[in-house]
Order: structure tokens, then sequence, then C-alpha cells
């Protein structure tokens, strides 16, 4: 029998695995309407307002002596020297002066002495580590992407304040750059034992893992695009992401929380330390909380108010995030803790000080995501769509001259079609819309109708000339799907998005035009085998992974199969009923079928050495850690079924493989 593969790794985990490459074929350089919209960006924002900088380098205490983290065997987990060119006040013609700017402040990194007893470690991952002093140990939230990362974040500390014990992780929510590095700094076995409290938010470990699991194959090849992982580092390849510098590229770990936050507001004393937890579910995560600690007049906002505007949609795909709730959420902390705030923390990105300059922030952050939401229902119940809501919708001077509002992860663009999405769904209401052609015979035709591949390259050439960017890339994209062979189409579209990726502010469409330029001139590169994180997996239910099973079973090959195989977990207590019928994989809990094809017999650890092919299951089957009575066949048969998910699918040209 086969081995048995039971779901895909969380994208975040297949992203540390991406290194980057050499680009094969010839970059070019900004053209003049790229410089000329980059310019206009000098000209129109307040480019002498030093404020960040100030505070992205205030309460300095020390940094990496060489600016790197390594891992076992050498491997390179972060560099922070690469980035050194980011120091000249220079701004290169291929990057948005606007998007310079925040990179440049990114790259501020260290430890830091926040206020009192607070300490933040940021630059050398994509989150930051907040280190709070107890009365005798050390409360940290949020232990970073990778285990090396948070490792060298805390022994930063450890070396240059003060030598204490780890006695309290704190995850502010469940994306894995804020939990990812866990086992860094705290063991699982003083988890275990509650020696170090370890505290999230309701739910966060269905959430932490959930997300990811269903759709992770697809998303984590779509991140790639979001953080620009595979891209070279430098004036024409990635600089930021505008949360932070990039992706550390270290092992991902997770330790269960041992204490949940589950009322809206709830305190606890820690080491001496009154922290006051607000859950804010659904805004920028699932599950997300706030903290306010009045001893120290901080305010931590987690995810929820940072230095750019964040995304209510994220390119890489995830659920659409309520704009409208989100807000509320500000509103809240600012009524609650606006009037005794004296320093204001996120987990990305650098401090603010001083309660009228915090309220300020906080006022217009939450008018941020209240304007999006607010003005994008206002046009599509006027009947506008997605893309004429994207291109008329303007922040007001107001929201649009401040740098924290400004559109580094998340842009007003897609933060409105995210809006419209969320009530209307992706359907503009116009019939023609409703089934277009796929995207091959939608370009064969096009081509065919505008005359030719020669006459669309001429034209599209001239257009190239003229700045307009936007359509020869879409044009080249039609193009391209019409004749992926058509060497001229790639390289003048490769050369639209370049442009574009030089024109972007958002670090994130910045990363996304350049890799596909990139993969548009050389291909996709051989991307690494999917693997599960095993610590991770624990976080999936045996429910979540027969999902999995269901949205991998090839639905035309097991047209006409009925299947029916019994599940026992001896050390859960639990039973499922798997079920092929209909071309659907569906399961039941808690019982048996007296009539199944096959039974199994086993333990979660069976199931997880088989998950992550530490052993197959034939071999688990020879050892006794699995038993199958009745037609072991049929169980053969089901499994066989399953499709196997590549990683690195194309985006920017047709499938080279075909998909039943």
């Amino acid at each position: 029998m086969k081995s048995v593969r039971f779901f895909a790794p969380v994208a975040l985990v297949s992203l540390a695995l991406i290194t980057s490459t050499q680009i094969h074929a010839q970059q070019g350089d900004a053209e003049p309407a790229s410089r000329a919209v980059n310019d206009s960006f000098l000209k129109t924002l307040p480019f002498n307002d030093r404020a960040d900088f100030d505070d992205a380098g205030r309460g300095f205490i020390a940094t990496l002596p060489d600016g790197t983290v390594s891992g076992d065997g050498g491997k390179k987990i972060w560099d922070s020297k690469q980035y050194d060119f980011l120091k000249s006040d220079t701004v290169p013609a291929t990057v948005n002066p606007s998007l310079w700017r925040q990179s440049q402040l990114n790259a501020v990194n260290g430890l830091f002495k926040v206020t009192d007893r607070v300490y933040q470690v940021r630059g050398i991952d994509l989150s930051n580590l907040t280190i709070i002093e107890g009365d005798t140990g050390l409360i940290l939230i949020d232990p970073l992407l990778s285990n090396e990362t948070a490792k060298a974040a805390l022994d930063l500390y450890l070396k240059n304040v003060a030598q204490k014990p780890v006695i309290a992780v704190i995850y502010s929510h469940s994306h894995a750059d804020h939990f990812g590095g866990a086992k860094g700094v705290i063991s699982e076995d003083d988890a275990k034992s509650g020696k170090v409290k370890v505290i999230g938010p309701d739910k966060f470990m269905e959430h932490a893992v959930a997300e990811n699991v269903i759709a992770g194959n697809a998303m984590a090849r779509r991140a790639q695009y979001q953080f620009g992982s595979a891209l070279p580092v430098g004036e024409k390849g990635q600089i930021d992401t505008g949360l932070g510098k990039a992706l550390s590229k270290g092992t991902i770990s997770l330790i269960p929380p041992n204490d949940l936050i589950k009322q809206s507001y709830e305190t606890r004393t820690i080491d001496g330390v009154e922290i006051e937890f607000h859950l804010v579910p659904g805004s920028e995560a699932p599950a997300e909380m706030l903290m306010y600690f009045p001893q120290f007049k901080l305010l931590n906002m987690a995810e929820d108010a940072t230095h750019n505007m964040h995304n209510l949609y994220t390119i890489r795909g995830a659920e659409i995030r309520d704009g409208r709730l989100w807000s509320k959420y500000i509103g809240e902390a600012i009524e609650r803790y606006g009037d005794r705030t004296d320093a204001v923390i996120a987990q990305h990105h650098w401090p603010m000080w001083g309660n009228e300059r915090i309220v300020a922030f906080l006022k217009k952050q939450r008018d941020l995501y209240k304007f999006i939401h607010d003005q994008t229902v206002r046009l599509l119940n006027h009947g506008l769509t997605p893309t004429e809501i994207a291109e008329q919708l303007k922040l007001p001077p107001s929201l649009a001259n401040e740098w924290y509002s400004r559109g580094y992860y998340g842009t007003l663009s897609h933060n409105s079609k995210a809006v419209y999405q969320f009530y209307l769904g992706w359907y503009d209401g116009n019939p023609a819309d409703l089934n277009p052609l796929p995207r091959v015979d939608e370009g064969k035709k096009t081509i065919e109708y505008m005359g030719g591949a020669e006459a669309v390259l001429e034209r599209a050439r001239d257009d190239f000339k003229a700045g307009q960017y936007r359509w020869v890339a879409s044009v080249m994209s039609k193009l391209v799907f019409a004749d992926p062979s058509n060497k001229d189409a790639r390289e003048l579209g490769a050369q639209a998005l370049e442009q574009l990726g030089y024109q972007s502010e958002a670090g994130t469409w910045r990363n996304a035009y350049l890799l596909g330029a990139y993969e548009l001139r050389n291909g996709v590169e051989a991307q690494p085998p999917s693997t599960a994180n095993a610590d991770l997996l624990k976080g999936v239910s045996i429910d979540l992974a027969f999902d999995f099973l269901g949205v991998r079973l090839n639905a035309p090959k097991a047209e006409g199969k009925h299947i029916v195989i019994n599940w026992t977990f001896t050390d859960l207590n639990e039973t499922y009923v798997m079920n092929l019928e209909n071309s659907a994989l569906t399961h039941t809990y808690g019982k048996l079928d007296p009539n199944a094809d096959a039974s199994v017999t086993l333990t979660r650890a069976a199931l997880d050495a088989i998950t992550l092919k530490q052993r197959s299951f034939l071999g688990s089957v020879l050892t006794g850690d699995v038993s199958v009575s009745g037609n072991p066949l049929r169980l053969r048969e089901l499994f066989g079924l399953l499709d196997e998910f590549n990683t690195g699918f194309e985006i920017v040209e047709p499938r080279k493989a075909s998909v039943e």
C-alpha cells in the first residue's frame, strides 16, 4: 500500500524553504514614465517630516554584531546587511520614493527600550519581539517567525540588559510570524508543565493552522508573489514588504497555549505586571487581541494599528477582513485606553510616544478602515463595479498625507475590491461577466480579433513607449496565454510588469510585479517538495485532516465508486466513518459502519508519522502501529484517488500540465 499523505503544509512553512534566485534575463531601468510617476510622490508627500525616523531609532541599545542569524550547518536565516543600500537618501529611479522611505524605516534593526521595563527587538524578522520585564522574569510577546531569529532576539536582550528567565509567552494573534519562533525562546516541556505561561486569544490553535491547510498549497505559491521571497534583494528587486523587511528562512514551531483569553476584556497579573487583554476577533486575524499595561501606560495594538494601511484582503489569499469591525475595535481602544496611554507599540514597525500624537494616530487609523468600508459600500450601492470603485476612490488629504495611512502593505485599490467581495462576491452584476471564457480561450480569441500576434506586439510597443504599462501588461498576458512560446510577448509583458513594480508604493505589489516579470523571462524555478511541519501538525484536528483528504479527491477518477472506511483512534477514543460516494468524500464522527469495506485502527501519533513521511502506511501496518481489517485493497484504492499538488504551479502563463 502506498504512503498516505494527509494534508498540505502551512503556507509560511513552504515560504521559509524558498531561497533567492539569480535573474537570468536582463532587467530594465526605469522608463521616463516611471520616473515621472515616482517624481510626483516627491512633490506631493511630506518628506521633510522625520518624526518616524526619530521614533524608529529612539531607545536603541544594540544590534546583531554582523547583522546575520545562522541556523544548522551555517544556513543563513536572516541577513540585515543585504539591505545596507537603503542607507542612501538618494532614491533610485527603480523604487517609488514613498516605499524607499518605508523600507529605510523597516531596515532600522536591533534592541530598543520603549519605556521602563518594556523593550522590543525589531528588524531581524518580519515581526517584532516585545519583551516585558516582570518582577522576576521576562514576558515575551510574539516570538517571531523562526526559532533561530527568536533566539537571537532574546539573546540580544540577555546580553545587553539583564539575565532573566522567560516566565510567559503571549501570542497576540494566529499568524505564523507571531508564533513560529516559540521553541527558540522556551521549551515545550516547560509549557506543558505550566512552568512557562503561554497565553493566546480564544480559538488560537483552531485558526493558527486552519486558514492555511485547506488552500495551503495555493496560498504558499501566491505568497511568493506577495513577499518576493524568490527575488534577489536590491534596487531592482525585493526591498521590503511594507509591513517589515522580509520573512526569515528558519525553523517554524508552534507551542500551544496553556491559557486562553476568552472574554472580550480580561485582566491578568503576570509576575507583578498587570495586563488587560482586549479580544478583537475578525480584525486583522480571526483570533487576535490587544493588550494594555496600566503600570507603564503602554498600549499594544498587536497588528490592528501599524505604520501603514493594512490588508482587508491579502493578495496571497485569505478570508476577507471586515473593515467596519476593524475600525470599531480601534475605536473601542481609543475610548478605553486613549486618555491613559503615553506609548503605543505594535507587533510590526516602531512605537510612538506622547498622548496627543497617539490618540491622533489611532483616530486616523480608525477612520482609515471605516472610510474604505463606507465609501466602497456607498459606491457599490450606486452600481459601480469593483474596478470602477478602485479607480475612483481616493483618500481625503487628512488621511492621504499621513505616512501611517499609506498603502505599503494593503492598498486602497485592492482593499476596496475586498469590501465589494465581502458584500457582493466576485460577480460584478454584468451578465457578460457571469460565465467568461477561460484565460487561454479568451486570449486566443482576443489576439485573433486584434489582428494577430505581430499586430498586437507592434501596437503594444508603442503603448509601452507612451507609458501605458497597465494596458501593455494586460494585453501581453492575453498573448502569452494564447501562445506561451512567443518570446517577444513574454519579454514585453515582463518589461511592463517591471515598470509597474518600479512605480509601486506597496511593497507587496512591487514584489508581485517583479516576480511576475521574472517568471515570464525565466519560467518557474524548481520548488522544494511540500512537507508538513511537525509542530503545526499538532494543531490540525482529525476532522480538518479528513476534510483536506476531501479536497484532494480527484472527482473524475472517483466517479461511480462507493467506498466506506472506518477509523478508530485508540489514544483519542475517537471514531469516524469515511464515505466516498457521488465523487465526494465525507466523514462522520462518533460512529462505525458495520458494513464498511475496511476498518483502520491507529493512534494520532501513527497518523502524524505517516503525514510527516517518517514512515509509510504499509510500514506502519507491518510494525503494528496501524491495523487494517476487512479489504485493505479498498483502502488502497481510495488513496489512489487523491491528488498531489504542484507547489510551483504556473501563474503568469498557462499550466503546462493539464488538471482533470
